[in-house]
């Protein structure tokens, strides 16, 4: 069983509900930190908890490392998550997030026989369909920047400052590292529904592209866009938010 300060390292929890009814649990973007879905407590329904993953190499785990194997993060996760599977949960990954929320429902549904409520899967096409093309090895941290920059809405002030560079670049590069990795496979069906959610000018990936998710579930898919780019859930959070809560609902 894994213990409570490994949990409180690995989970943050924003909301917690007097008389909580079910746990949506968030998974952040590559590079991205669990405090992205901090403003989200405000406006969850009211028997809602709120927590988000935060992954090695950010935050208070700055000095430890990234992982960049995807079945090694996956586990871990469940791992942590065993202890709160005594009621409902659903999970929401945005972009890198929505591949490991899905990894962590494969490993929770055949190991722990334990089906989340909803899967949201945000920003990201379907893992079987997709692959990052560049190995983050091979690129310097100016073209890796350039490359995030370009996809939509980012504080240009963490592309100008060297210290917050020097900040995420590691786990940047260890959460691109574990993409370029994560090599497509025989598509694997989870029981979970799936809800699909893109930004309708999202560069790194198209409705068709996100439509695929529907090929992963047996439990029923569906489709929703907003507008916007790939950081379309930042401006957008309030109807996010909204359409997350009546899907729960």
């Amino acid at each position: 069983m894994t213990g409570a300060g490994v949990r409180g390292r690995w989970l943050r929890t924003f909301r917690r509900a007097e008389r909580s009814d079910l746990r949506l649990v968030c998974f952040p973007h590559a590079g991205g930190n669990a405090n992205v879905f901090q403003p989200w407590a405000g406006l969850l329904d009211g028997a809602t908890d709120l927590l988000a993953v935060c992954y090695p190499g950010r935050q208070d785990r700055l000095l430890e490392p990234c992982v960049d194997q995807m079945d090694v993060l996956a586990e871990r996760i469940s791992d942590v998550l065993v202890p709160y599977l005594d009621r409902p949960i659903a999970f929401f990954g945005h972009s890198m997030g929505a591949s490991v929320a899905y990894e962590v429902t494969l490993v929770l549904e055949s190991r722990y026989g334990f089906t989340p409520s909803v899967l949201f899967v945000s920003g990201h096409a379907a893992p079987h369909i997709s692959r990052v093309e560049l190995d983050p090895d091979l690129a310097d941290d100016e073209y890796l920047l350039g490359r995030i920059g370009a996809l939509g809405e980012v504080d240009p002030v963490l592309l100008r400052s060297p210290k917050l560079r020097e900040l995420i670049m590691p786990s940047l590069r260890g959460d691109l590292r574990m993409l370029y990795r994560h090599l497509p496979r025989e598509p694997a069906k989870v029981r979970a529904p799936i809800a699909a959610y893109l930004g309708t000018e999202d560069p790194t990936c198209t409705t068709s592209t996100v439509r695929a998710w529907g090929e992963l579930t047996t439990g029923g898919f569906e489709l929703a866009t907003f507008p916007g780019d790939h950081f379309y859930l930042v401006p957008e959070q309030e109807q996010v938010v909204a359409a997350v809560t009546a899907r729960l609902g």
